[in-house]
């Protein structure tokens, strides 16, 4: 079963008892969390029907003890289990000993009073463990990964809608650029924007550019971005404002020279028919990120990437050996892509 039925079968009132869930977005496990918490705890009973555990420095056998004993007052309780060994091939940390096979046994007949709801943060379970087939047998296994670059606008008009207010394709695209990919960070930028849209209101452009504030990897892709559609004076504007940020020549270089090399990898994997969930996934990136990439890329010749790597390695060697200013180094180089 995936995510989304999961969370259909939890709105009817079809919770299940056992739940691990894995993946590198947290900020969605945390709303799946939030959601079972919702369904089967009334808000003045969650400091008494609510468990949080950490495997890290608590046995196994404790937590199987605590979803076996009885709720307080409430029909069913939520047991959180944070895991980092026993699902997964992380090695164990050796400071706490698990008694694996009461695990197991717990798995094959788990209390109806109880919830348990095993988290994992990696992207990767270890098939091989009796833990996981276990659980994949009896109950429900879910992954948590990066929605790609059109499901994350969606889902940004979508969170804006929830907090009725409207945003376009185009509003959500510059969310994007300005905050980045992370859930967490664009849930608390689209619920400053609905506070500035007011009720009803329509998040526009403008408001994001207005509200929102780039980090320096944001600005420097928008520099990349610029370059590419040679609009040369406004990615130097970029660049100065950078500088009046007192960021260090030689970091913007070396974002720029990342840029670079995401654009050439996804061109050359691309070039391999690979999809962009496993381009995302071989190189470690957001989808959004590789699909922003690859449209950049497509400006660029390979040969002229490469090209450009070697200058900025050559750029970065001069900066630090001090045979450059590195303002005018960089100035230089920003004025030689635009050519």
């Amino acid at each position: 079963m995936d995510m989304k039925a999961a969370i259909k079968e939890i709105k009817r009132g079809q919770v299940s008892p056992l739940y691990l869930c894995y993946g590198s977005e947290k900020y969605q496990i945390q709303e799946f969390i939030q959601l079972i918490q919702d369904q089967i705890v009334d808000p003045e009973n969650r400091d008494f029907a609510v468990a949080h555990y950490d495997l890290a420095d608590t046995q196994i056998e404790t937590v199987v003890e605590e979803a076996e004993t009885l709720p307080f007052l409430v029909e069913r309780k939520l047991v959180l289990v944070r895991d980092s060994s026993l699902f997964s091939a992380a090695k164990e940390s050796g400071k706490i000993e698990h008694k694996v096979d009461r695990l197991l046994a717990y798995l094959d007949n788990p209390a109806e009073h109880s919830v348990v709801v095993f988290t994992v943060n990696g992207e990767k379970l270890d098939e091989r463990k009796k833990t996981v087939k276990a659980m994949k047998a009896k109950g429900q296994v879910l992954s948590f990964m990066p929605l790609g670059g059109n499901e994350l606008i969606q889902w940004v008009i979508k969170q804006a809608s929830s907090r009725n207010c409207t945003m376009d394709e185009t509003a959500a695209g510059a969310l994007l650029a300005s905050a980045g990919v992370q859930m967490a960070a664009l849930s608390a930028e689209v619920n400053k924007l609905c506070l500035y849209a007011g009720a009803g209101g329509t998040i526009t452009t403008e408001a994001i550019n207005q509200l929102v504030a780039r980090t320096t990897e944001q600005n420097v892709f928008g520099m990349v971005e610029d370059i590419a559609n040679l609009k040369l004076e406004r990615a130097l504007s970029t660049f100065y404002e950078l500088l009046k940020q007192r960021e260090e020549p030689i970091k913007i270089a070396a974002l720029i020279a990342r840029q670079f090399r995401i654009m050439l990898q996804v061109k050359e994997l691309g070039g391999q028919s690979y999809s962009q969930q496993q381009i995302a996934s071989q190189l470690g990136l957001h989808p959004y990120a590789v699909k922003i990439a690859g449209e950049q890329a497509r400006k660029f010749e390979v040969s002229r990437l490469r090209r450009s790597l070697s200058e900025l390695a050559e750029l970065d060697f001069r900066m630090k050996s001090g045979r450059i200013d590195k303002v005018l180094g960089l100035e230089m180089f920003l004025l030689g892509l635009g050519a």
